[in-house]
């Protein structure tokens, strides 16, 4: 049964804030918001939409994003409820730790370790493909050799900016999590404002003609656009990650979580409504719409800027990833599951720089060298898993810890949580079938390490057997 233990919330409490241990907190409500915009806006805005209303659900593909939306507002509920309840770095893992026990934590941080790292490099890569389209604007072109991942065939070897750009963003996450959030701050918006400058160009030249038929894929196609969309939500939980970090976390974290996502919502539907109507949809299956969309009615000079939106974009979400990475690492390492290097802290910034180096090195070696292809979709299925899990925990801590202070409560319990948990597993359900068979590798892969050194390690189960051995 010491596989579900489970571990008390005033000793996470605790331990977050144990003198020298700790992380340090300088972020406020707007840091946060600013955080979730910068997690959120990027991928999805510039390049899935185009792909999604094409190939999946026409000009119904705001419905794709209203049906994603839905199970995100869902979830961010939920864990907003947990944030404030438990502001402790490590997300829906650390949470899982206070509802379900070691086991099922373990198995979600390593799912979670999934996600952060699988969509930093691939986000990684796509921020290398805009940028080589910028340099080439101005007649740059790299060495064919320093472009791409390892492909022979195409005379690839490594992704010189994708390593490149990740490097930077480690040293900047090395700095500190206000220094951080600084630069995310001022990307964020550079994006919105440029996001603003394709609608007020774009509305203009919207034909209602395009948007019919409306949905002509029928409503499954609009299903399988949600599931493709879905990519360009994640990150919102990343804000969570945040929690050990913020001054007011009982206040700030549910802020930050729902505003940012209400406001992005806003933005992909409106988005998303003015690109069918600008041009026929089937049209639509290129890298860069957004971009595409304005060359298409010869607006070129803000196509210009629509690119240098999409990597201001990209950079934000590859921080905000990495920075999520780091916390989850840390708060994984501080229980004794993973070796105790990826806890240690900087005494003078307060950051994990061991942690941070190490994450950044292998977020570069796979995003440089190894071929990215249907990453997004295990990502996808990363975290419709930990919303399911999330809105499950929110359920059971109510009926096992009935009076617990809760600074934010989901309201129209248990309908909130049960409708996260249907709307993400009918998304689930929608992802092809070696999705899954990848995703239950990767969750076996973890239980074998569990089960060779989490187990052996936990401070948990460390505590609980000095007890045994004084009693």
């Amino acid at each position: 049964m010491n596989l579900f233990r489970k571990k008390p919330i005033q000793l996470l409490m605790k331990e977050s804030g144990a003198k020298g241990a700790s992380l340090r907190k300088e972020l406020g409500a707007f840091d946060l918001t600013m955080l979730g915009i910068g997690a959120i806006i990027g991928t999805g805005i510039f390049v899935l939409t185009g792909v999604a209303a094409a190939e999946h659900a026409g000009p119904a593909l705001v419905l794709s994003f209203v049906l994603s939306g839905l199970a995100c507002v869902f979830a961010a509920l939920c864990y907003a409820e947990f944030a404030s309840t438990v502001p402790v770095a490590g997300s829906a893992y650390t949470y899982s730790y206070a509802t379900f026990g070691e086991l099922i934590a373990w198995i979600l941080g390593w799912d979670l370790i999934l996600e952060y790292g699988v969509a930093s490099s691939a986000v990684a890569v796509g921020w290398s493909g805009y940028f080589q389209g910028l340099l080439a604007g101005f007649g740059i072109e790299l060495p064919k050799a320093l472009t791409s991942a390892y492909d022979p065939e195409k005379g690839t070897f490594i992704d010189l900016p994708a390593i490149l750009i990740i490097l930077f963003i480690t040293f900047l996450l090395n700095l500190g999590a206000k220094k951080s959030a600084r630069f995310n701050t001022i990307v964020v918006f550079i994006k919105v404002a440029v996001i603003l400058l394709f609608l007020a160009v774009g509305v203009w030249y919207v034909k209602p003609e395009n948007w019919t038929p409306f949905m002509p894929y029928g409503f499954s196609g609009v299903a399988a656009g949600a599931a493709t969309v879905f990519f360009a939500y994640i990150g919102f939980d990343a804000v969570s990650t945040a929690a050990e970090e913020v001054r007011n976390p009982q206040r700030d974290m549910p802020i930050g979580i729902i505003v940012s996502l209400l406001v992005c919502t806003l933005l992909y539907i409106v988005v998303s409504l003015v690109l069918t109507g600008i041009i026929p949809y089937e049209q639509l299956n290129v890298k860069n719409p957004v971009a595409f969309a304005l060359n298409y009615i010869h607006q070129d000079w803000v196509a210009g800027f629509i690119s240098l939106g999409a990597i201001a974009g990209i950079t934000t979400v590859l921080l905000v990833m990495m920075y999520g990475q780091t916390r989850l690492f840390y708060a994984i390492s501080r229980d004794g599951l993973l070796p105790k290097v990826f806890a240690r802290i900087s005494p003078t910034r307060q950051v994990p720089y061991v942690n941070t180096w190490l994450t950044g090195a292998a977020v570069a070696v796979f995003a440089g060298i190894i071929p990215l292809n249907k990453l997004a979709e295990l990502t996808n299925i990363g975290t419709l898993f930990a919303f399911i899990t999330v809105s499950i925990g929110v359920l059971v801590l109510r009926k096992t810890q009935p009076d617990l202070k809760r600074a934010f409560r989901v309201p129209f319990v248990p309908v909130i949580p049960i409708l996260a948990v249907l709307f993400c597993g009918y998304l689930a359900l929608q992802l092809p079938a070696m999705t899954w068979i990848g995703f239950v590798s990767w969750l076996l892969i973890g239980l074998v390490i569990y089960f060779i050194y989490g187990r052996k390690h936990s401070e948990l189960n460390k505590m609980a057997r000095t007890e045994e051995n004084a009693g």
